[in-house]
């Protein structure tokens, strides 16, 4: 059961738009962060079960925050949110270990398809 969610966006409109949907779909824990860099602090403090993480971003970006936290938590649930569906940028963080992309701005529709499959990955995962 997905309990905790951390969302790393450096734009405030796009963080509290998505947590917006993401409390239409359930009640969870959620833990913001500005940029990578603050995303990767966070996710190592939290252990959040999913992670929404955007590309570009200052500081450190969303490819280099997603190969970070990869490398504390291999398991580690992590949803791509970005405007930048280009096929060598789905490639790339595909690779990298990204559970999945969405489209920004995510669609309701595009949240609860992803918190599913996230919470039958965790189900899996656990038993």
């Amino acid at each position: 059961m997905i309990k905790s969610i951390l969302v790393v966006d450096d734009s405030p409109i796009a963080r509290k738009m998505l947590i917006k949907s993401l409390s239409e779909h359930g009640s969870y824990e959620i833990t913001e962060a500005r940029d990578g860099q603050e995303g990767v602090e966070k996710f190592s403090t939290v252990s959040p079960d999913v992670t929404f993480l955007d590309l570009t971003m200052p500081v450190l970006d969303g490819y280099d925050a997603l190969i970070k936290i990869k490398e504390i938590d291999a398991k580690a649930i992590v949803i791509v949110v970005t405007a930048d569906i280009q096929a060598k940028s789905i490639e790339t963080v595909m690779g990298s270990g990204a559970f999945s992309v969405i489209k920004k701005p995510a669609s309701p529709e595009a949240i609860s398809g992803i918190l599913t499959k996230s919470e039958s990955k965790i189900k899996k995962s656990q038993g």
